[in-house]
């Protein structure tokens, strides 16, 4: 009997490690699963950055040739206003020139007004001188 109870708690003992080892290798299984899931999540996660950082490349390259086509557009205006100012110049002098005609002008038609003035007022005297030397006559 003593044998039959030593074999029991033998088989008992053989059991109970098997179900611990059983245990321990659905516990490895699982914790490896766990960690595959985890680096599958990972790795999706840095694959999604990648095209993330990859779209915002292409984004900021297309705003690089924007910016460089502007730079040319200011240049190409910078250049059209460096020409204007010439002619800018030139039209205020033309200007200039025009106010200074005006005002020899003004000043002529002053003497020209005083000048008929004169001529009106010596016709009236020459006109009378020669209706009074009719009449003495």
């Amino acid at each position: 009997m003593a044998d039959r109870s030593e074999k029991e708690k033998e088989k008992k003992e053989e059991m109970g490690k098997d179900e611990v080892a059983e245990a321990l290798a659905d516990l490895f299984s699982n914790v490896s699963l766990m960690v595959k899931g985890e680096l599958e999540v990972s790795n999706n996660q840095l694959l999604m950055l990648e095209k993330m950082n990859e779209r915002v490349t292409e984004e900021y390259s297309r705003f690089g040739d924007v910016a460089s086509g502007l730079r040319v557009f200011v240049e190409q205006l910078s250049n059209k206003n460096r020409n204007f100012e010439d002619y800018v110049q030139q039209i205020d002098a033309i200007d200039q020139q025009v106010t200074e005609f005006e005002a020899v002008v003004s000043k002529l038609d002053e003497y020209v007004s005083m000048l008929e003035k004169k001529v009106a007022s010596a016709y009236r005297s020459t006109a009378s001188e020669q209706s009074i030397s009719n009449y003495t006559r």
